[in-house]
């Protein structure tokens, strides 16, 4: 099929463009900035533009099969001097429906979007921040737009770990270099709270699932490992300094620091979190096909098929993830296995 990957040449849009490919897609990337040179992200076709301005009226979108979004805003995003909610509203809750828009009269027959975790797993927290309802009124537009012929669903993400190779990261360089020792003003700890962590692996296999199985009008809601944020930073440690490991607090610390490797945590929230749990009455809508835990195995049968469906008790809100325990467990090699791959391709080992 041939495939347009908006917010293709980042993280999320990029690894899931690579593994699309790799399945046999013609795929194009959009976005407003092209393909970092050293990724072989740059070889492939690029259409620039920002959905925000309205960059993709339909006759920009004609020629392509399925879309796959993945560049919705965030606080990340709002311009200096510009309201927060008018901002994340415009670019959320009234630019994607509208991009949807143009995609279904462009003739696209299957829309994947990536939106986020909270709406799903933490609805308490949607009256309180323009943000979440933000998302959450993009993830209800966008499905608003499915009609026959033109099929829609979403996929909820958690914190997300993992690295398109040669691509920079503003969030793991950092991680690395705090567990190396390079922010000296800032004590071995990892945050309180903790949250549900999924690799970028992961999501583009469940990516690849929803294309095939996704049911039209759907907001599902995937993850995969629950860890105390303690326990998160703990495993750069380990990785890259296991001498300097041996100081690092694990209990989680309420703490901040104005140059902290810390912030991507902030944005949650330190002392919350949130925690994956298997439902009891679980029902199997979809089969997404991705591997939990990031494993890597040739025996198939050891590649866990997990279940994207609705809510249904799949994540439940938590005010703080015991650092042991059923939903959590022990922290192994298959849980390094993305913390290794970000620490080589940042050359830090």
């Amino acid at each position: 099929m041939k495939i347009l990957v908006v917010g293709g040449t980042g993280l999320l849009g990029g690894h899931a463009a690579l593994h699309l490919q790799a399945l046999g897609h013609d795929v194009t990337l959009a976005a407003r900035n092209p393909a970092h040179p050293t990724t072989t992200l740059a070889a492939l076709p690029f259409l620039p533009g920002d959905y925000v301005a309205g960059d993709f009226p339909t006759e920009r979108l004609k020629g392509f099969d399925w879309l796959l979004f993945a560049a919705g805003n965030d606080p990340r995003h709002i311009p200096p001097g510009a309201d927060a909610g008018d901002h994340l509203m415009t670019a959320n809750r009234d630019a994607l429906p509208a991009f949807f828009r143009a995609a279904r009269a462009a003739g696209i027959t299957r829309a994947v979007m990536i939106g986020s975790y909270y709406p799903q797993a933490t609805p308490e927290l949607v009256a309180g921040n323009v943000y979440i309802q933000s998302r959450q009124l993009a993830c209800e537009g966008v499905r608003a737009e499915a009609a026959p012929g033109f099929a829609v669903c979403t996929l909820n993400a958690p914190f997300m770990v993992g690295c398109v190779p040669g691509q920079p990261s503003a969030i793991f360089e950092p991680y690395t270099a705090y567990a190396q020792g390079h922010f000296p003003g800032i004590p071995p700890f990892g945050p309180a709270g903790g949250t549900n962590f999924m690799s970028c692996q992961s999501l583009s296999e469940a990516i690849a699932g929803a294309f095939a199985r996704g049911e039209s009008g759907k907001a599902y809601l995937v993850g995969d490992e629950n860890l105390s944020f303690a326990a998160y930073f703990g495993l750069f440690f380990a990785a890259a300094n296991p001498e300097r490991h041996t100081a690092f607090t694990l209990g989680g610390r309420d703490e901040r620091y104005s140059r902290s490797a810390h912030a991507e945590v902030d944005r949650q929230g330190q002392g919350h979190g949130i925690c994956r749990r298997r439902s009891r009455r679980e029902i199997e809508i979809r089969r997404a096909g991705h591997s939990r835990s990031d494993r890597q195995t040739h025996d198939d049968r050891a590649r866990a098929c997990h279940t994207i469906g609705d809510h249904d008790g799949e994540l439940i809100a938590a005010r703080k993830i015991a650092e042991r325990g059923e939903d959590e467990g022990a922290v192994g090699p298959a849980r390094e296995c993305s913390v290794q791959r970000a620490l080589h391709h940042f050359g830090r080992q």
